[in-house]
């Protein structure tokens, strides 16, 4: 188990998002804007419209992706 918390996603807080894999971790974040932004918590609203806004532009969605996933690779067991 591995964790990376919102900032290291560019997010604005450091909530711990743990997970067997790279994408249980990305999906935990993905929840937590979701869940942020529902909660009216203004902090997270940028990297909330980042983040949908990402997944408009296929190309660049994935070297952020492939950079998400190198470094929860790089990350120590724990």
């Amino acid at each position: 188990m591995k964790t990376m918390t919102c900032r290291q996603f560019g997010g604005p807080c450091d909530l711990e998002h743990r997970g067997e894999t790279a994408d249980d971790v990305i999906k935990a974040h993905d929840q937590h804007l979701k869940d942020a932004e529902n909660a009216g918590d203004a902090t997270h609203f940028a990297a909330r419209k980042e983040m949908k806004g990402r997944w408009l532009h296929p190309k660049k969605s994935m070297g952020w992706y492939r950079e998400m996933k190198q470094t929860f690779a790089e990350l120590p067991e724990g």
